[in-house]
């Protein structure tokens, strides 16, 4: 009798009969990387936003602190001025004193005492003048109203109106501030005196 051929393996591969495996659908790794790089994406932007927020607020602290010290060096400016400005008024009545004292003395043919009186003056005027005082004398000048205060008026036709006749107290200014404004007379009856190109601006 013949001999049957054994049937094939329906299960078996063609190569000997081993399972094949299943392969990685590659849909499935694409996803997996779209995935990862919106995360990543998040990170970066987080840590930028959150850069930027700590230079800004650097930004604005270093802003604050320039404010600060200049407004402290300003201050300490303003109150030297101010402590300079007190100082000086409260010395003026003493250069007076010394003044009267000079005319009288003057006048009563007390010599000595003129000169003793005369150099200690002179010493304090100087040391105002050195430290940025100045003195408002201005006899025969314009009358200026920002630096002299007019006490009285006198006719005289021979001068300009509104010249200044006589100082009765000298006035004292530092910088452009004036301590004291002069005390005087001033002039009326005499031709109109002319303006300067500025004024007539104005």
């Amino acid at each position: 009798a013949d001999t049957e051929a054994p049937e094939a393996d329906p299960a078996g591969s063609a190569e000997g009969g081993a399972p094949a495996e299943a392969e990685e659908s590659p849909v499935e790794g694409e996803s997996a990387a779209a995935d990862a790089e919106p995360a990543a994406d998040e990170l970066v932007a987080q840590a930028q936003a959150e850069a930027k927020e700590w230079q800004d607020k650097f930004m604005r602290l270093h802003a604050e602190w320039d404010t600060y010290r200049r407004r402290t060096a300003e201050q300490r400016e303003a109150e030297k001025a101010r402590a300079a400005e007190k100082l000086v008024t409260n010395l003026l009545p003493v250069i007076d004193d010394f003044e009267r004292t000079i005319d009288y003395a003057a006048n009563n043919g007390e010599a000595g005492l003129l000169d003793g009186v005369k150099a200690v003056h002179s010493k304090l005027v100087n040391t105002l003048t050195s430290g940025g005082v100045e003195v408002i004398d201005p006899k025969g000048d314009a009358f200026d109203a920002l630096e002299a205060q007019a006490v009285a008026t006198v006719d005289d036709a021979s001068v300009p109106d509104e010249t200044v006749a006589e100082v009765y107290q000298k006035g004292y200014k530092m910088g452009a501030k004036v301590l004291r404004p002069a005390m005087v007379t001033v002039t009326t009856g005499g031709p109109k005196r002319e303006k300067k190109p500025d004024q007539e601006q104005e």
